[in-house]
């Protein structure tokens, strides 16, 4: 008998990091997970669950987004804070 088993923590299931995510990639906020400072400045962007967010484009660690007819620059550690359905 053969057990594979998918080590791959950026993607579970239907579920995927927008870190990971390719340019123009559109979808659904699934969860906000991280710090609580995070965490609270996403929100203030408009980052939270059931919000559409599409990822414009990434230039050296940072990630432009846009998220309710607003663009914003996150860094690295806050796309991986944002996990997308999809």
């Amino acid at each position: 008998m053969i057990l594979i088993i998918n080590c791959n923590s950026e993607r579970l299931g239907d579920e995927m990091l927008l870190s990971k995510a390719k340019i123009g990639y559109s979808a659904i906020i699934e969860e906000v997970t991280g710090k609580e400072k995070t965490k609270k400045f996403l929100f203030t962007l408009g980052c939270f669950e059931g919000q559409e967010i599409t990822l414009i484009s990434k230039l050296a660690g940072n990630f432009v987004i846009n998220v309710k007819d607003g663009r914003y620059a996150i860094d690295e550690s806050m796309a991986k804070s944002i996990v997308l359905n999809g």
